[in-house]
């Protein structure tokens, strides 16, 4: 028997378990729990101090590569973190990233790419692809923190620009490293570093996307991001709805409920979200798509209950989107972050690709993200309750957002 196929059989056995105990779990209780920012700050510095030493991050000339799943939601964070822990400046840690990030920047034209094409197929490509949106989005975050664009920052977005793909299946977006690890590279991750580079674009201050050099690649991002959008898995479509709080005009009204909606509905019992349902496509899914919902590609059957990651993730973005903040669904969503929190200031994820040892280095990459999002979309939640404001954010109104939960 292969792999898959004792994976399929174990997949049958606990689908029945979740069936029969399923249906006798009573609703997740909303009861409000603490919660320390100062804790998941400590977890999240530690594990970027652990990235920036691992041996497998090193690269050419003595730096190291940034990550989607540690650097990317690092760098997010980081800012709203030291506000609500009155923190006036970047840690060391955090500063260690983006000198590293501009030193790469700086030498972009000599210095080698994370995988070269030796033993791998494309990797040189799909390499400087990558790494030059995860570099515009790092240093135009720190830009915006400061109001200026430096001379690091434009030159992180010239070679931004002269990554993009201009023709084939991929114009507008850029080649992307792919090790069949969802969400981050993958098949379709492609989508996901396209919305990483909207954001990064039009959080840019001095109105850097005004710039008329830069309208031409623009309008082939937008036409990229628009013409994809509906074959999309909901995990990118909610980072869709992310780059479109950022981008006016990118999706209508109508666009950003309907995403929303669909988010919710994938909400589960418990109140958060699971990656592993949010990862495959739901529009015109195969028996693979199914199955791969809930067998890794390892064999190994993945838990049906909800995660840090998938959770923090679409509370985040829901609440940039301006659902209103009195939402049951999204008040369930923030109940689950706040009860969740590990000892140690992590919230839990782990991969849909392969099982990997949850105390490990490695095991810890799903979690790395799943904690910045968490945080993100609890501080935004305590902000918006502090502030009392309206029940939906102008100029949008998604009074009607609200969906019946998927009870996997």
């Amino acid at each position: 028997m292969t792999t898959r196929a004792r994976g399929i059989c174990t997949l049958a056995l606990y689908l029945f378990a979740v069936t029969v105990t399923g249906c006798s779990r009573p609703p997740a209780a909303l009861a409000r729990a603490t919660w320390s920012p100062a804790a998941a700050a400590n977890y999240l510095d530690a594990r970027a101090v652990w990235w920036v030493n691992w041996p497998h991050a090193m690269r050419d000339q003595g730096t190291f590569c940034v990550s989607c799943h540690t650097s990317i939601p690092y760098v997010i964070v980081q800012p709203v973190l030291r506000a609500a822990l009155s923190q006036p400046v970047a840690s060391q840690d955090e500063l260690a990233l983006i000198e590293d990030v501009r030193r790469r920047v700086r030498l972009w034209k000599t210095i080698q790419p994370y995988y070269s094409d030796e033993g791998y197929d494309r990797k040189g490509e799909e390499s400087r692809g990558s790494e030059a949106v995860l570099n515009a989005f790092i240093l135009s975050s720190a830009a915006a923190q400061s109001g200026k664009m430096d001379d690091d920052a434009r030159m992180a977005f010239d070679n931004m620009w002269s990554t993009q793909q201009r023709n084939g299946a991929l114009a507008g977006a850029w080649s992307w490293l792919q090790f069949d690890q969802e969400p981050f590279e993958a098949n379709d991750s492609p989508y996901y570093g396209a919305t990483l580079a909207a954001v990064a674009v039009n959080i840019a201050p001095e109105n850097y996307r005004s710039t008329s050099e830069i309208q031409a690649q623009l309008a082939l991002l937008r036409q990229f991001l628009r013409k994809e959008a509906e074959h999309q898995s909901t995990t990118n479509r909610v980072m869709l709805l992310w780059a479109s709080t950022k981008w006016s005009g990118l999706l209508s009204q109508r666009e950003q409920e309907e995403i929303i909606h669909e988010a919710l509905s994938r909400q589960q019992k418990d109140g958060g979200w699971r990656l592993a349902s949010l990862s495959w496509r739901w529009r015109g899914w195969t028996a693979k798509s199914l199955l791969n919902a809930w067998i890794r590609e390892d064999g190994t059957p993945m838990s049906g209950k909800s995660d840090g990651y998938a959770t923090g993730l679409v509370a985040y973005v829901l609440q940039e989107a301006g659902l209103p903040r009195d939402n049951p669904q999204l008040q369930a969503a923030l109940s689950w972050l706040r009860s969740n929190q590990q000892q140690d200031g992590r919230w839990l994820s782990e991969s849909v690709n392969k099982r990997r040892r949850k105390a490990s280095g490695v095991g810890l990459f799903m979690s790395d993200a799943a904690t910045a999002y968490a945080v993100l979309a609890l501080l935004e939640g305590d902000q918006r309750s502090q502030a009392s404001l309206p029940e939906s954010s102008p100029p949008y109104n998604f009074s009607s957002a609200s969906a019946t939960t998927n009870h996997e």
